[in-house]
């Protein structure tokens, strides 16, 4: 083999490498026939290392090259139980979807997901469209139709009297969609229906995938064997994913801006908002993508710590009720420090009145358009960017110009030193704010915040700010909840739709979780899905309405002294009854 003048590109993924160290060391001394300590100088080991090293390799204690794997989790109990069920099922010819919808109503629900990579590691092919065994592509499958029919309005006449379900718990939340009149908040925001799907059933469709915590909407697939989402839908059966994905482009920004402003307005009357009050939490949040998709900026990505391809978007949370009641996506760089300025737009249109204060991260606007804030009387409150000069300023204050304030809240960061400027002059500001340096908030540098409110207590500025942090908490919150950092490749659904969506389907579990009795008044989003929405049982169809029964768990107490009303006339159900049980 002839020599290469220089290593090829890649060679220092390798060279850097432990086990390719020993490899080499060993390689030279056992098959090359160097010596121990020409080995050992050639790359780098002692004498006494490369001699421990063969004595562990020839007793068998020492792996230089680890054995494959595969990708992956390792086990899966309930495929594998399912396993020879699956198999036995696809020889008799039922396709993906009717093998999953057969093991749910038999007790052992498996998703279509699961269904096709058993199929797929059992070597089984598609099935075909046109019944023609012999062209199949694996012997074992026979071919036929596999088509799943299309979505329409539910035929109540045609619904079975029992039918077994899985997520019986998913239409707990029809009580709060009805309180806040979810088709007229459609019929505000303008939303198109089609000749088939009114536009309410295709908002709740795609509502569907975020209370069940469904990952993606090409995951619609996986419930498509049971029959309450699309109960809850008022459909014989859900949109498949390209009708999901079509419909969220037909959708324009100013339906959403619309939609919120309907559903802000629902929210202040049922007290979800605090109209009141009006002080927000405001912050961004970068929705990753996966694939490469250059028309996608790049923006900084906490949970990777690295600027990468991703939709920007921006929330606004009540402080006063803690939910979430703005959401705007897919921002780019140019007009993302403005975002501040259109949700107080937004905040007029909905209560009549601009927000009364704004808290704020020192990223997310500037002290130029913080002028603008100001010129429209609106407060704020927000940290100073961290400057050599800042910083050299606030180490050279002496301690004698602080003074402790004792906070309204547990832990040990209830009492924190402030020194306080009151006229303080920024580069692009026009006018000067008030500067508060704050010591002995958990942080290891002072916090520096600034705002233009002359008027508010030291202690409650304080106190407002330290609370921005639940915008994080909810944020997170509704990422694991709703699956808002679930971008497919570029956009496989209309990113702007989707965290109006997020923002839709928290204020229903908020309303939810006011029914509750007990500890429920801080429960999260993630934990009401799995104790109570995601829970099965069983629903009874009759002329004029749905019996939902739920089965016996845990924390079936808790729903039988809920506040959930006997009977909900349901208007997407034509003005059928909705009925709860609880076993």
């Amino acid at each position: 083999m002839t020599a290469v003048s220089a290593p090829r590109p890649g060679w220092e993924l390798l060279a850097g490498q432990v086990n390719q160290r020993r490899y080499e060391a060993l390689r030279a001394y056992l098959f090359e026939g160097a010596s121990l300590q020409q080995a050992a100088d050639a790359t780098g080991y002692t004498r006494d290392t490369l001699a421990s090293l063969v004595r562990d390799l020839r007793a068998g204690r020492l792996t230089v090259f680890a054995p494959p794997g595969t990708p992956g989790r390792k086990s899966a109990p309930k495929k594998d139980a399912a396993r020879g069920q699956v198999i036995e099922l696809r020889r008799d010819g039922l396709s993906v979807y009717e093998i999953s919808t057969r093991l749910t109503r038999e007790g052992t629900p498996l998703g279509r997901t699961a269904v096709s990579d058993i199929l797929r590691e059992e070597g089984f092919g598609r099935l075909l469209r046109d019944p023609a065994p012999e062209a199949s592509t694996s012997p074992a499958t026979s071919g036929r139709d596999t088509q799943m029919p299309a979505a329409a309005v539910t035929d109540f006449a045609a619904l079975p009297a029992r039918a077994h379900t899985t997520m019986a718990g998913l239409l707990l939340a029809i009580p709060d969609l009805v309180a806040l009149d979810l088709p007229a908040l459609a019929t505000a925001a303008s939303y198109p229906g089609t000749s088939v799907i009114p536009a309410t059933s295709w908002l709740l469709s795609l509502l569907a995938l975020k209370l069940t915590a469904t990952r993606r909407v090409s995951h619609v697939d996986d419930l498509l064997a049971d029959p309450v989402p699309a109960l809850l839908a008022g459909l014989s059966i859900l949109p498949k994913k390209t009708a999901l994905t079509d419909y969220s482009y037909r959708l324009s920004h100013d339906h959403q801006q619309r939609f919120l402003a309907a559903l802000d307005k629902q929210m202040i009357a049922s007290g979800l908002a605090a109209a009141g009050e009006a002080i927000f939490d405001l912050d961004f949040h970068a929705v990753m993508a996966w694939g490469h998709d250059p028309a996608l900026e790049k923006h900084y990505v906490p949970a990777r710590s690295q600027r990468a391809r991703s939709a920007l978007t921006f929330f606004a949370q009540d402080t006063g009720t803690h939910n979430l009641v703005y959401a705007n996506a897919d921002l780019s760089k140019a007009t993302q420090n403005r975002e501040v300025i259109a949700f107080c737009d937004h905040w007029k249109r909905v209560s009549g009145a601009g927000p009364k204060m704004l808290i704020m991260d020192q990223k997310l606007t500037t002290q130029a358009i913080l002028g603008e804030l100001d010129a429209r009387g609106v407060k704020f409150a927000t940290l100073r960017m961290r400057s050599p000069s800042l910083v050299k300023r606030v180490n050279s204050l002496p301690g004698s110009g602080y003074k402790t304030v004792t906070l309204n809240r547990p832990g040990p960061c209830n009492r924190p030193k402030v020194h306080e400027d009151p006229a303080v002059k920024l580069t692009s500001y026009p006018g000067t704010v008030r500067q508060l340096t704050v010591t002995g908030l958990g942080r290891d540098a002072p916090t520096v915040i600034i705002t233009n409110d002359t008027q508010i207590k030291t202690k409650a500025l304080i106190g407002h700010y330290a609370r921005r942090m639940t915008i994080e908490q909810r944020l997170a919150e509704i990422i694991q909840a709703f699956c808002a950092d679930a971008l497919s490749s570029a956009v496989n659904l209309n990113v702007d739709l989707d965290v109006v969506l997020c923002v839709l389907a928290q204020a229903l579990t908020a309303a939810f979780r006011l029914r509750l009795p007990g500890n429920y008044a801080h429960a999260t989003p993630d934990t009401l899905q799995r104790r109570f929405l995601d829970t099965p049982g069983e629903i009874t169809s009759t002329g004029t309405g749905i019996t939902v029964k739920i089965n016996r768990r845990a924390c079936s107490p808790v729903l039988r002294h809920a506040d959930l009303p006997a009977d909900t006339t349901v208007p997407w159900w034509n003005g059928r009854q909705l009925h709860f049980e609880f076993a």
